[in-house]
C-alpha cells in the first residue's frame, strides 16, 4: 500500500530531478567601464598584452604555440581567433581584454546589436558566456551597388568555467548573399584590432 502512495506523490511533485542550469539574459555595460577598458587598452600594460596576443597569432599561423595560446578559426564563411587564458593574462587582463576588443570593433565603424550573459551547467561545471554582437552599419541600398558588409558580422565572447576564465573568442561571420559585396580583407581587421594609435 506504502508505494501506491509514494509513486503518487512521485508524479503529483516530481521528483528531486537535479535540472540542469540554463540560463540567458541581455545586459548593459556601464559607460565607465567601457572608459576604463578603452583606457586600459592604451596603457602600458594593455599594449603589451595585445601585442602578445598578436605575435602568437602571427606564430600560430606558422604552426609555432606561445603564450598566451591563440587558436585560429578559419572556414568559407567565418574568420577568427581564441585566446586561451593563460600566462601573461590575469582574471582582470581578461575581463579588459573582452571590453578593449569590443571598443575597438566599434571604432571600426561598427553597431552593436548585442550584450548578453548565458550560463549553462555541463558536465557538473557552470559555464558562463558573455558575448557582444556586432553588425555594420544599415545602409540604403543604390541601384546596381552592393552592400557593404565591412568584415562580415562580428561576435566576441568571454567564456568562464567555474567563475575561472577560460578563453576568448573573437569571430566575424560573412554573408554570401550576392547584394553584399566581399568581406574587407580579416587581416586588416586584425590590425585595427590591435593598432597601438
Amino acid at each position: 500500500m506504502g508505494n501506491f502512495f509514494d509513486d503518487l506523490y512521485q508524479k503529483v511533485f516530481k521528483s528531486s530531478e537535479k535540472i540542469p542550469l540554463n540560463h540567458k539574459e541581455n545586459f548593459e555595460l556601464k559607460e565607465l567601464d567601457s572608459e576604463v577598458a578603452e583606457n586600459w587598452s592604451y596603457s602600458a600594460e594593455g599594449i603589451s598584452v595585445l601585442e602578445k596576443i598578436y605575435k602568437s597569432y602571427a606564430f600560430k599561423k606558422l604552426q609555432v604555440n606561445e603564450s598566451p595560446q591563440v587558436h585560429i578559426l578559419d572556414s568559407k564563411y567565418a574568420k577568427g581567433f581564441a585566446v586561451t587564458y593563460e600566462e601573461p593574462l590575469t582574471p582582470e587582463t581578461f575581463s579588459m581584454l573582452f571590453l578593449a576588443f569590443a571598443q575597438r570593433v566599434l571604432a571600426l565603424g561598427y553597431k552593436q546589436v548585442s550584450l548578453d550573459r548565458k550560463l549553462e551547467e555541463i558536465n557538473e561545471q557552470v559555464r558562463s558566456t558573455e558575448k557582444f554582437y556586432f553588425k555594420p552599419p544599415l545602409q540604403i541600398p543604390e541601384e546596381n551597388a552592393l552592400i557593404s558588409q565591412l568584415y562580415g558580422n562580428v561576435a566576441i565572447e568571454k567564456i568562464t568555467l567555474n567563475n575561472q576564465p577560460s578563453y576568448l573568442k573573437v569571430l566575424a561571420t560573412f554573408y554570401s548573399d550576392r547584394l553584399y559585396e566581399d568581406p574587407k580583407p580579416f587581416d586588416e581587421f586584425l590590425d585595427g584590432l590591435f593598432e597601438k594609435r
